[in-house]
């Protein structure tokens, strides 16, 4: 009898099984040797936040996933009570107590995309999945009169903290697609080497955004709203797809198509 019950014990800790809405290379991807896997993005999209929790749904069925996000670090202790919330209802009322409930949070990193998405990170732990969200943006440090390349090298400290915490863990990084870059852009001198750039090289692989044309939201001097995109990129080609990009800038695409406008989320609730 113990027996049978210590082993209705164990069963009961797994994970649930998970359906994923992962982009099509994403096993490709994870079965990189790598531990920290940056996935870029284009603030204010509806379909790149949807892609990456896809990627991390997967990564998640394999073993302990750290999710680390260019927000600001002092959202850390409302995530983690987000992510512990009896209820999605209730994660996403916690969430919008935050930057996600600021009206004046409008770059697209508190869009009503990404605010799903942060609900798709809730259900991956309330099935049992070890997840933890790390934002890694600094927000006491400054240094007056530092360029952008000050930045990168700060967010990369952010980063690599994620990795130090959880060394178990698989660290899965969303940021703006710039910062995913290993190296420096000629059309922005003062970046410098970009944030993944100074992150352990052998530890490290870098995606890029297929310019597919859509639209994002973002603003600009005549107010916010939808903006579009030019398309560079084969407009059909979906998925991940392995391989140099931009003489090693990165280590592959992520192509979601053509881009729908996410409004940030203060202004849907």
């Amino acid at each position: 009898m113990l027996e049978l019950l210590a082993a209705a014990a164990l069963f009961t800790a797994q994970p649930a099984q998970t359906d994923c809405a992962a982009p099509v290379g994403t096993d490709a991807l994870l079965a990189r040797p790598e531990r920290i896997l940056v996935i870029p993005d284009w603030h204010g999209a509806v379909e790149i936040p949807a892609a990456f929790l896809g990627i991390v749904c997967e990564a998640a069925k394999q073993g302990p996933v750290t999710i680390a996000l260019e927000m600001p670090e002092t959202e850390r202790a409302l995530f983690r009570n987000a992510l512990a919330a009896p209820t999605a209802d209730a994660a996403r009322t916690i969430l919008l107590h935050g930057d996600f409930g600021n009206p004046r949070s409008n770059d697209g990193r508190n869009s009503v995309a990404m605010l799903d998405m942060m609900i798709g990170f809730w259900r991956l732990k309330a099935a049992g999945h070890d997840v933890v969200i790390h934002p890694f943006m600094a927000v006491e440090s400054r240094i007056t009169g530092r360029d952008q390349a000050w930045w990168e090298l700060e967010m990369a400290y952010g980063i690599s903290r994620a990795l130090v915490d959880r060394p178990d863990a698989r660290v899965l990084v969303f940021v703006g697609d710039l910062h995913a870059r290993k190296k420096g852009y000629d059309r922005f001198p003062d970046l410098g080497v970009p944030a993944a750039g100074h992150l352990h090289e052998s530890d490290t692989f870098t995606l890029h955004i297929a310019q597919q044309g859509g639209e994002t939201w973002g603003c600009d001097p005549n107010g916010c709203g939808p903006q579009s995109g030019r398309g560079r990129y084969d407009p059909d080609a979906r998925g991940i797809i392995l391989g140099p990009v931009e003489d090693g800038a990165y280590d592959g695409v992520l192509a979601v198509g053509p881009t729908t406008a996410s409004p940030p989320a203060a202004l849907q609730d």
